[in-house]
């Protein structure tokens, strides 16, 4: 899933391979997406290669290569359009149902192994969630995972499904499915859900440096991010995970 500018990013450097055999360059990449700033097109740019879009050649200047596009270029679009600026989580009221057996799912918290054996709650399942540069969340109302009832506790709670490697030395995989608690604060060293800007969302560890929020991941490839405090507001804490085998 692209946010609304990386689809714009992706598909104005295809379309110059296709016109010219070479790809654009930041200055015409900005103004063409109309950003103030080089930043933002290296951030959008880590995003695609991050998500197997793009791919940075070595030792070459201005060297982007298209490695794919998506699937539906017309549905990505119409994603793109109806993609919300806010991502707000819907309370769970859901009644306990017959428990399922399935594999044991491991916790990233330390020493919680979970057993899904309970009896199980419908969560709402909102998507995918970059674990690596944050995307725009998007707000499915259709699809639900089944949530132990013993790993829910009191509160709204969601899930999402993580996308990227950022936060895989803190026990997050791609593909893993993590249960949020729906809150708007949490206290240092609290893996969360993180609104950036009001319209990216990212799952870091949350750490408070003075008057600024650092959101920290889990894997040196990837860069401690710093914004001032009113750039970033928690959407929510980890609570648990579930993976398939």
């Amino acid at each position: 899933m692209l946010t609304k500018k990386q689809y714009e990013l992706l598909m104005f450097i295809e379309k110059r391979l296709k016109e010219s055999g070479v790809s654009p360059s930041f200055d015409e990449m900005k103004e063409a997406l109309g950003l103030k700033s080089k930043s933002g097109i290296h951030r959008l740019i880590t995003g695609l290669e991050e998500r197997g879009f793009l791919n940075r050649l070595p030792h070459r200047a201005r060297a982007l290569e298209v490695t794919r596009l998506p699937e539906n270029i017309h549905d990505t679009r119409a994603e793109t359009r109806q993609a919300p600026s806010r991502f707000t989580p819907q309370l769970v009221r859901s009644q306990p149902q017959a428990p399922t057996p399935q594999p044991a799912a491991r916790s990233p918290l330390p020493g919680r192994v979970l057993q899904i054996e309970n009896p199980s709650a419908q969560v709402p399942l909102w998507g995918k969630i970059a674990a690596g540069t944050p995307i725009e969340a998007m707000n499915d109302h259709s699809t639900t995972v089944d949530i132990p009832m013993s790993m829910m506790g009191s509160g709204e709670h969601y899930a999402l499904t993580i996308e990227g490697d950022s936060m895989i030395d803190a026990g997050i995989m791609d593909g893993d499915t993590v249960l949020i608690r729906r809150c708007d604060t949490a206290e240092n060293g609290t893996i969360v859900v993180a609104l950036v800007d009001e319209n990216e969302v990212t799952l870091k560890r949350l750490r408070r440096k003075g008057a600024s929020i650092a959101l920290e991941p889990a894997n040196t490839k990837y860069e401690t991010r710093i914004f001032g405090p009113d750039r970033v507001k928690v959407q929510g804490r980890l609570v648990g995970l579930m993976r398939n085998y």
